[in-house]
């Protein structure tokens, strides 16, 4: 059964979505940790936490959030955004996450990548790969790289990555279904690969979608922010008795 990881993206603190991840469409949504403690009430498990002040600041940012929500939740939280050194890396899991999500750094310095998977092992680390017209972009998807999805993954994959976190941007935050077919070459492609699809998904049908195509996990956060999920449903449906 798929795994469902609700997300909670931060700008100045607060919990937001954009579109295409374009900064200049931001809503805000209130308390993240409200929203982590409503997430660990309906039964799920794990959090995708994404700093957006930190991915455009090339530095982590909200930490105090992130503190909040490991003190006061049991979900396993992974975050991202800003990731980009040692410093980083260690304040993100002093602060009580379990995996740190980086992808900018692979493509900018792979080497410190490599040295990090192996450092912390690759249970604690997902490869993200925001995708963009088949190369991936940084930065907070603010820069495209020359980089092609497939020979990216392959490297990686080769180095010992587990988790992947892939990201179609054209999708994300649109509300118009999610890339199955991508995520279903992923998978026919690497399939030992813990594929974490993102973006795009609009109702439990898509997640059903996921689901029946043999996509591990799925990253999902506008539909519930505006009310296209119901929450319960899901809970009962994927969640009950996990």
């Amino acid at each position: 059964m798929i795994e469902l990881i609700p997300a909670i993206d931060i700008i100045d603190g607060k919990c937001v979505r954009l579109q295409k991840g374009d900064y200049g469409t931001k809503k805000e949504y209130g308390s993240p940790l409200d929203m982590a403690m409503q997430f660990e009430q309906l039964g799920f498990r794990r959090l995708h936490v994404v700093d957006l002040d930190g991915a455009k600041a090339k530095h982590v940012v909200n930490l105090d959030t992130l503190k909040a929500i490991t003190r006061n939740t049991r979900l396993v939280v992974d975050f991202g955004g800003g990731v980009k050194t040692d410093d980083d890396l260690d304040a993100v899991f002093a602060a009580g996450a379990a995996m740190a999500t980086a992808g900018s750094i692979a493509i900018t310095q792979p080497q410190l990548y490599v040295e990090w998977l192996h450092k912390y092992g690759p249970d604690r680390l997902v490869l993200g790969a925001d995708v963009r017209g088949e190369k991936i972009s940084i930065n907070g998807w603010l820069e495209d790289s020359d980089a092609n999805l497939s020979d990216f993954l392959a490297h990686y994959m080769r180095a010992g990555t587990k988790n992947v976190l892939c990201t179609d941007i054209s999708k994300d935050g649109m509300l118009q279904g999610p890339s199955v077919e991508l995520y279903k070459r992923i998978m026919a492609s690497f399939p030992d690969c813990y594929l974490i699809a993102s973006g795009g998904v609009s109702c439990l049908a898509d997640i059903q979608a996921l689901d029946e195509a043999g996509i591990p996990a799925v990253v999902f956060g506008k539909a519930i922010y505006e009310g296209r999920i119901d929450l319960r449903e899901l809970s009962t449906l994927y969640l009950r008795d996990k």
